[in-house]
């Protein structure tokens, strides 16, 4: 496609000069006409390349090409990014195996609060806020004794359900948030 373009700009320019010197409006508007079809073989022809460079990959021991698909990995450590929440479980880079068998991550955890699964679709719903504290799999309100002494940060508690924390059984956010909406 690139050579296709390069040869049509060519033919256009020939045509400019020959329409100029002979003072033809045919030659000059059949040259407009070759420079758009230049453009256009030209940004399809860089189009396919691009799209070749990066979706294929040489198998070196068959000699064939091989598609890699590309795909989205979330980050599994803290790289300094904004927004960057690990997930509820054993702290990363926690030994392997460490807490295995056990729901809980640490001692000091207080126990999920229990709801219904109604309750529990209700409250996915909401958008009032609780706080999270990276790493560890509870929701609790601002006001919670569990969340002095660490940093924490606000979360929507529709993300905190959907992202697997569980409400706190110490400040029974769940109940507070139903009984607030009215949906209790």
């Amino acid at each position: 496609m690139i050579v296709i373009s390069l040869a049509l700009i060519l033919v256009a320019v020939a045509l400019l000069v020959l329409g100029l010197a002979s003072g033809s409006s045919l030659l000059l508007v059949v040259s407009i006409g070759a420079s758009l079809l230049a453009a256009v073989a030209l940004v399809a022809g860089a189009r396919q390349a691009a799209a070749a460079r990066s979706t294929t990959q040489r198998d070196t021991a068959g000699g064939r090409s091989v598609t890699i698909p590309a795909q989205h990995v979330p980050p599994t450590t803290n790289d300094g990014a904004s927004g960057w929440r690990q997930p509820p479980g054993p702290p990363a880079g926690a030994a392997p195996g460490a807490n295995a068998g056990t729901a809980e991550a640490y001692d000091d955890e207080p126990p999920a609060q229990e709801v219904t699964p109604e309750q529990a679709v209700l409250v996915s719903r909401l958008s009032d806020e609780v706080r999270v504290v990276d790493g560890r799999p509870r929701y609790h309100l601002d006001e919670c004794a569990h969340l002095v002494g660490r940093d924490h940060e606000p979360l929507p508690v529709a993300e905190a359900v959907e992202l697997g924390f569980t409400p706190c059984a110490t400040c029974a956010p769940d109940t507070t948030l139903l009984s607030q909406s009215g949906r209790r």
